[in-house]
């Protein structure tokens, strides 16, 4: 008798549980722990019990001998894509190492990739297919980005580099993390405040603009219909 859908914590609810936990906790901080869990309740709920506050404390938890996020997304995903899950992860993959145009998707599997991207976008629910805001209904200047955090976090660094941790080489994995980092939190944090925006209701339209050459970008456009406002943000770490 009714629909329900399960959604991670929204970035107003995180930011209190942190705090619970841990009330001088960071910026930086903060946005590691949504750039790896996504806000999603049993990540969280494990870097906190394991008082895990810090990126470099979430990072080493991560990637250790009993990390229980190591299998995470090989198990959620495994058996809902059966025989083509390889297609399916080194697609994810792709795309959280940023290969976000078709076209770039496409080269870099060396295959015509539209069938598994429509499955990934309407029947997982997996990815999303965005276009810059106000553009016209079918435009073709869009981008594929991986709709979890957590899931594009781990493909980058979990999957993409199975051979490390199939060795045990985690102290490797977290120096490549950490020297990575900065430049891969960068589209989280554009995803943080989006979310943000959208708990708040504060604007009926938003999203990302850029050009067809990709020469210029706008990190956030924000309307509200009903006042006229119009915001432009540029979003930076700093």
């Amino acid at each position: 008798t009714a629909h329900l859908w399960l959604n991670p914590f929204p970035v107003s609810l995180l930011k209190k549980i942190f705090a619970a936990h841990c009330p001088k906790y960071t910026k930086k901080d903060l946005l590691a722990l949504w750039t790896i869990t996504g806000g999603v309740a049993r990540y969280v709920s494990l870097f906190m019990d394991a008082h895990a506050y810090t990126q470099r404390k979430m990072v080493d938890l991560f990637f250790s001998e009993a990390s229980p996020f190591l299998e995470e997304g090989r198990s959620i995903l495994i058996q809902e894509f059966g025989n083509d899950y390889m297609t399916y992860f080194t697609i994810l993959t792709s795309i959280a190492t940023g290969h976000t145009k078709f076209a770039e998707i496409k080269n870099d599997m060396g295959a015509d990739v539209g069938a598994y991207l429509s499955n990934l976008e309407k029947n997982y629910n997996l990815i999303r297919k965005v276009n810059p805001v106000f553009s016209a209904a079918g435009s073709k200047n869009s981008m594929f980005c991986i709709a979890d955090p957590f899931l594009r976090f781990w493909f980058r660094y979990v999957f993409k580099c199975a051979p490390y941790v199939e060795r045990g080489l985690f102290e490797r994995l977290r120096k490549l993390v950490a020297e990575d980092f900065e430049v891969f939190s960068g589209p989280a944090l554009e995803q943080y405040f989006e979310w943000k925006f959208c708990g708040e209701q504060r604007y009926t339209e938003l999203g990302r603009w850029w050009d067809r050459k990709g020469e210029n970008e706008i990190d956030l456009v924000c309307e509200d219909e009903h006042s006229g406002e119009l915001d432009f943000y540029e979003i930076k770490r700093n």
